[in-house]
């Protein structure tokens, strides 16, 4: 028996070995992995919080400035905004905005009022103010001021659309030269944006009344529920009402499965767009809903289409 016993230890031995090598080996692949991930979502950069772009009222709109290692001389804003909510200045992670600043793209997370606090419509407002105080400033942050970019998601995704086809020169009187730039932007990459809001389709928003979105009455103001006064205000704070042959190429990402803005929504503006012969590059995630996990993969795709239409804009 005892002979037995040693015989069967001696020939397990190896396959021991075998696998412990193995179990190394695996363990090290997942430690370099890890590693590798945690690097690429921390690049080096020097990072500016709460620039102070604009007031409403008596708050302070602020912005960060992102600024990579080796800057490109084009700008990125990105615009914080979910449901018209924002955050505070410096809350935007530079994990999410690190394929532009690996890229060399300097980048401007851009804040604001929430609703109901501010109205949809002057949240609009603040975001051209934004872009006019990026432009102003451009030499300051080392960007080229005709080659600036938007992003953003949802609600971030309305208000890029409304830059692309509301931007453009303030008025020259104005007493703030700030309001004297322009808040047009050359390229835009997005996701599942709000286009119409006087058409909600099969939104679960829509209450099928000609209505606002259910969710957002407040969003638009008090008189938001007066029929007749929604037509203007839906009309003015829908991007797809603007399109133009000045439209920048747009890039959007939609899932099929999204319920609360339906694909839809993107269909429609590209449609507006091709006729005016304008692009807009619509990518579908089969399944998707309103955000999916692997939305931080999309955005390397967002970096390409700035490296392609930001590199000649201007």
């Amino acid at each position: 028996m005892e002979g037995l016993i040693y015989f069967a230890a001696m020939t397990l031995r190896p396959w021991i070995r075998v696998v412990l090598r193995s179990l190394a080996g695996l363990l090290l692949v997942l430690a370099l992995g890890a590693g590798g991930v945690w690097w690429y979502f921390h690049p080096s950069y020097e990072r500016t919080n709460g620039i102070v772009y604009g007031h409403r009222g008596d708050q302070e709109l602020a912005l960060d400035v992102l600024r990579p290692a080796r800057a490109n001389g084009r700008g990125v804003l990105v615009l914080v905004s979910g449901g018209w909510k924002s955050k505070s200045p410096g809350s935007f992670g530079a994990g999410l905005t690190a394929p532009f600043l690996r890229r060399g793209y300097t980048v401007f997370p851009v804040y604001h009022v929430s609703q109901p606090q501010a109205t949809v419509m002057e949240i609009i407002e603040d975001m051209h103010r934004a872009v006019r105080f990026v432009r102003y400033h451009a030499a300051e942050y080392g960007v080229d001021p005709e080659h600036l970019g938007v992003t953003g998601g949802s609600a971030g995704g309305h208000l890029s659309l409304m830059l692309a086809t509301r931007g453009g020169p303030g008025p020259a009187e104005a007493a703030d030269p700030v309001d004297r730039a322009s808040s047009a932007v050359q390229a835009v990459a997005i996701f599942f944006p709000v286009t119409d809001l006087l058409n909600l389709g099969s939104s679960r928003e829509n209450l099928g009344d000609g209505g606002p979105p259910k969710s957002f009455r407040r969003a638009f103001g008090p008189q938001s529920t007066n029929l007749e006064v929604w037509r203007v205000i839906g009309r003015e704070s829908s991007p797809i009402y603007f399109v133009t042959s000045n439209l920048p190429p747009v890039l959007i990402h939609h899932g099929d499965a999204d319920t609360l803005t339906p694909l839809e929504q993107s269909e429609w503006f590209a449609a507006k767009a091709a006729e005016v012969g304008r692009p807009v590059k619509l990518v579908v995630h089969h399944k998707g809903q309103h955000g999916w996990f692997s939305m931080v993969l999309d955005l390397r795709q967002f970096v390409r289409w700035f490296d392609q239409h930001l590199r000649d804009a201007g």
